[in-house]
């Protein structure tokens, strides 16, 4: 008797999958990786400069693996903590494209997969940014997804499974996920709600990586390096941070950003008083409560 235990022990389903991926991997070889449309098609979205970004953690290491077997990934974190820059950096390091997608609630299924359109020459169709994506081989990021509504995000189903392909019903035509293909979708776990979260089923196609703000001596460097100011102003800024961070969910819905105390850096720089910068970039833009714009401006004055 021959010895197949592999096959005796795979299920019909892995079976059907393994032969699917068997099939892609063969169309695949028979394709160049990134032909001359491609690289015309993808050309604006390359990130060109190496964009700053100091890594906290093994995150770096982390995404590597994850987009070294294409698997989708998750960013968590709350709002200006740097999951943005994070992913240019990682499209800079892997040398792919980046197609960015701000998620909204007025978003369809058509803005991200495309249309057809009415031009001079009668109808042509229009790849939106996840099928030009998936057609050529971008990573493709969909920003606070959870802003998008959940029968718009389905769409991305067919991408984040071992299909890895984008069916076009309008068109007609089924896109089979170019071999360097990857989705990466970002949100604020602070701001999900019963009416905005991922459903069960969307979350469980994806790998996750969780943000928060930087230990204070690395934050501090992060602000000196995007602002300009100097390390001693970027500490006293990132000492506010933590400050006003103390106070979400006790007058305020969100602590300060790692992007504002840069933005309060980046005018210090340019010679704005302290005290006036941190109130435009600090104070005013994250609270209209007179106590609260009180508490924050004494937490001001404590180091300028």
């Amino acid at each position: 008797m021959r010895n197949e235990p592999f096959m005796r022990t795979y299920s019909p389903r892995q079976e059907a999958l393994a032969r699917a991926a068997a099939q892609r991997q063969a169309a695949a070889a028979q394709r160049p990786a990134a032909d001359g449309a491609s690289a015309g098609a993808l050309a604006q979205y390359m990130v060109k400069t190496e964009p700053y970004y100091r890594p906290v953690a093994d995150e770096v290491e982390l995404y590597e693996a994850a987009y070294s077997v294409r698997m989708p990934i998750m960013l968590k974190g709350p709002t200006g903590c740097g999951k943005t820059r994070f992913v240019e950096y990682m499209a800079w390091r892997l040398g792919k494209p980046l197609i960015t997608v701000a998620c909204n609630e007025d978003m369809t299924a058509s803005d991200l997969v495309g249309r057809f359109l009415l031009d001079a020459s009668g109808t042509r169709w229009q790849d939106g940014p996840l099928a030009l994506a998936a057609r050529h081989g971008a990573i493709c990021y969909l920003d606070e997804v959870v802003e998008a509504r959940q029968d718009t995000t389905v769409v991305i189903h067919p991408l984040t499974d071992a299909r890895r392909m984008l069916p076009l019903e309008k068109k007609g035509e089924v896109i089979e996920a170019h071999p360097d293909f990857q989705i990466v979708i970002s949100y604020n776990p602070g701001y999900q709600s019963l009416m905005k979260d991922l459903k069960q089923s969307t979350k469980q196609r994806f790998g996750a990586l969780d943000f928060n703000y930087p230990e204070h001596e690395i934050e501090a460097e992060i602000v000196a390096h995007e602002s300009g100011v100097s390390l001693e102003v970027a500490k006293n800024l990132v000492h506010i941070g933590e400050r006003a961070r103390n106070l979400k969910g006790h007058g305020l819905d969100e602590g300060l950003s790692t992007r504002m105390l840069i933005y309060a850096g980046s005018l210090i720089a340019k010679g704005v008083p302290p005290l006036a910068a941190c109130r435009v970039a600090l104070v005013r833009p994250i609270t209209d409560d007179p106590d609260m714009r009180d508490a924050l401006d004494s937490a001001v004055t404590t180091y300028f």
